[in-house]
């Protein structure tokens, strides 16, 4: 195939020889990285050269990984592997915080729900963002989001177990799968984290007066209180859960409930059917 169909074809990865007819595998991948379409695009770069200045060029010009030949076949075969794996973890991520999307949050709560483990959904909704974004743009809301994953990140990483899951669901929600023994004290420290840090987010007079106005659809003035955060958390502690569509119903009620309370709370599912 010549180089300049690959971005036509896209292929599933690119195998680069540095020394090829025409054209060294850097150039190649340098033309493929300067087309931004092209980011997610596996490139791998073989070599019979062992010299580490060599290598460093192949990754500065954005080659995904590396290999010196001659090579084992099964590490090629793990390294293509691998890096396919990775970067369909990339395409699936939320892109402004890197945190796994839609997809994968569905297929973890269903592998777990089907280990039949001990699971909690931790259902994460920021309160009056919108109102935020309208009213300083899109570019703090988006470091509010970032903000907002750093706070749930550092906490589960703190209190909760390496196995525990975190993803982005999109917008103000994100999703914590956790074991049940130590959800209150997660949620506790989360909200407890939030409510200290957001109000920083605002200027001196909006944080001063508790809330910020704007003007809706008709041109009427709203006044929205500074963000806070309900988490609604599902639990197969009292009873069986099916699939990630029943867990997100359950969890579509109880943020209703949670957004009708004052202030950032959390609440559990305590029911049995």
């Amino acid at each position: 195939m010549k180089w300049y169909l690959l971005a036509a074809e896209k292929p599933d990865l690119v195998l680069l020889d540095v020394v090829m007819p025409g054209m060294s595998g850097y150039e190649v991948c340098k033309i493929l990285r300067d087309d931004e379409s092209n980011n997610l695009m596996p490139i791998i770069i073989l070599t019979a050269q062992g010299n580490e200045d060599d290598k460093l060029t192949g990754l500065e010009l954005g080659a995904d990984d590396y290999i010196i030949k001659p090579f084992n076949h099964r590490e090629l075969l793990s390294r293509v592997k691998n890096t396919l794996m990775r970067i369909d973890r990339n395409r699936w991520a939320n892109p402004l915080t890197g945190l796994p999307g839609n997809i994968e949050i569905q297929t973890e709560i269903n592998h777990r729900i089907s280990n039949g483990t001990d699971l909690a959904v931790l259902y994460l909704d920021v309160d009056n963002f919108k109102a935020y974004n309208d009213v300083y743009g899109f570019a703090r809301g988006d470091r509010c989001i970032k903000l907002i994953a750093d706070i749930i990140t550092d906490n589960v990483h703190f209190y909760g177990l390496q196995s525990d899951f975190i993803g982005h669901i999109g917008g103000d929600d994100f999703i914590i799968i956790a074991e049940i023994s130590y959800t209150d004290v997660l949620c506790e420290n989360i909200i407890k984290d939030f409510d200290s840090k957001i109000p920083d987010m605002y200027s001196d007079n909006d944080r001063n007066a508790g809330f910020i106005c704007t003007s809706n659809r008709k041109g009427e003035m709203m006044c929205f209180p500074v963000m806070t955060l309900s988490i609604a958390v599902v639990t197969n502690e009292n009873r069986k859960l099916e699939n990630h569509i029943q867990v997100g119903e359950i969890a579509a009620e109880l943020k209703k409930k949670a957004k009708s309370i004052n202030g950032s709370v959390y609440l559990k599912d305590r029911r049995t059917r």
